[in-house]
């Protein structure tokens, strides 16, 4: 999901100036009673929104806000089995069609058992299998999935439980996009990677990228085509659903709503954090790079001082991460999240993300707001959290948007996909 698999945490150091707090926010109950929730998506010209739990279930929140008991698709006994004290298997991400009003098709990014016809050396090492499906609402109630249309879209075999990401959403030029983890453990290194470059710079494979796929026009034998212009489209050296590459672990992307730039928070190892804009072709840098900074997967926390960083694009937002870089750490994971583009002017065109926790013993979720300068470069700011019972927020596991362009806080009180008693906040200013 969204963590290390070594865990560790942050502090605050920009690309660009350092700020301390100045924005004050409240983090207003939206609903509650929901396990992990990870992406909540509001279809377009749909008054509902829908929140998928990690432990399989999408439920449903109707246009007064009532989180509905009965789920719209249930796949709880699709998933491998999770750890109910932490996992990041499980059901990852959620997409509506461009069309979902008439053709009420949807889709899903979930964990799959690895798959028992797959080769030995899987089948004893490998962790499971990484899925995207396509369903159709049911006929009879839209509020009910019908899952016996399932139709699987994508599968990628995936060596660690870690690293997945997958989150998926449609660009505004109507493809798929899927983000993918490097594959797990730590460092782009082990079983399940490529020895020599790490999956993140191996473009035979699909880990560590930003995929790009058409859902409507099968063709070559799978369930999706190409788009013509993806940067590999015509590669025979590299896998054509490729879009972006060098990533470690994209956790939560999100489209501008207004311009339709595409944001991915990536998740990196121990030393910083950062966020990117993703571009056609672009290379996010790992393992070549830990953010800004060249990196040496074998001494992870000891940054070279010089490497080739020809033709990698670096980060809009980089912070430290307290594993390796403890002073005025301000958390351990980051978390992608949405431009503002509600009624708050002050907010306006703000990006709004955060940060998993400043500890993996204690919940202290971070919020975090960015500006873009009008030299294009951008600084960011720590919020201010008002509006909770206890002195901090519980963990951050995403944001969401909605039609108006107000931004959502997903939370969690616990380290796992265990209970039903997170919440998700709507993010306001503090009065």
């Amino acid at each position: 999901m969204l963590r290390h698999f070594v865990l560790g945490g942050l502090a605050l150091g920009l690309c660009g100036a350092a700020a301390e707090a100045q924005v004050k926010v409240k983090l207003e109950p939206y609903v509650t009673g929901v396990n992990a929730p990870l992406a909540m998506v509001q279809p377009a010209g749909d008054d509902r929104k829908f929140v998928i739990e990690q432990f399989g279930r999408v439920r449903v929140i109707d246009a007064d806000g009532n989180l509905l008991a009965e789920p719209f698709i249930d796949i709880r006994a699709k998933l491998p089995k999770l750890w109910s004290d932490f996992d990041e298997k499980g059901l990852l991400g959620i997409a509506f069609h461009p069309d979902f009003a008439n053709n009420g098709k949807f889709y899903l990014a979930h964990s799959a058992p690895i798959d028992f016809q797959a080769d030995l050396a899987k089948q004893f090492w490998w962790s499971h299998t990484n899925v995207v499906e396509e369903y159709t609402v049911s006929k009879d109630d839209p509020n009910v999935a019908d899952p016996s249309t399932v139709r699987r879209i994508t599968a990628i075999d995936w060596p660690q439980f870690n690293h997945n990401g997958h989150w998926i959403g449609f660009g505004p030029d109507g493809y798929l996009y899927i983000s993918t983890g490097d594959g797990g453990y730590a460092n782009d290194w082990g079983i399940g990677h490529n020895v020599t470059e790490g999956n993140g710079q191996d473009n035979t494979q699909l880990q560590g990228k930003i995929l790009r796929i058409d859902v409507d026009n099968p063709s070559n034998g799978k369930q999706y085509g190409i788009p013509a212009d993806n940067p590999f489209a015509n590669d025979m050296n590299a896998a054509p659903e490729i879009y972006a590459t060098g990533l470690r672990n994209p956790w939560r992307c999100s489209f501008d709503m207004e311009d339709g730039r595409l944001f991915c928070a990536d998740v990196q190892q121990n030393s910083f954090e950062e966020v990117n804009i993703i571009e056609r072709g672009g290379n996010y840098g790992w393992r070549k790079m830990e953010a800004t900074h060249c990196f040496d997967y074998t001494k992870p926390n000891d940054h070279p001082a010089s490497c080739d960083k020809t033709g990698l694009i670096e980060p809009i937002l980089e912070y430290n991460n307290c594993t390796a870089k403890p002073d005025g750490c301000k958390g351990i994971s980051v978390t992608g999240g949405y431009v503002y583009r509600g009624a708050h002017e002050p907010w306006k065109g703000k990006y709004i993300f955060g940060d998993w926790s400043k500890s993996f013993s204690e919940m202290d979720g971070q919020i975090f707001v960015a500006t873009e300068g009008s030299d294009g470069k951008w600084t960011m700011e720590v919020a201010e959290i008002e509006g909770l019972e206890g002195d901090k927020a519980p963990y951050i596991l995403a944001f969401a948007q909605d039609a108006d362009g107000e931004v959502y806080a997903l939370t969690s009180i616990t380290t796992g996909p265990v209970g039903s008693l997170d919440t998700i906040y709507k993010i306001v200013p503090a009065e």
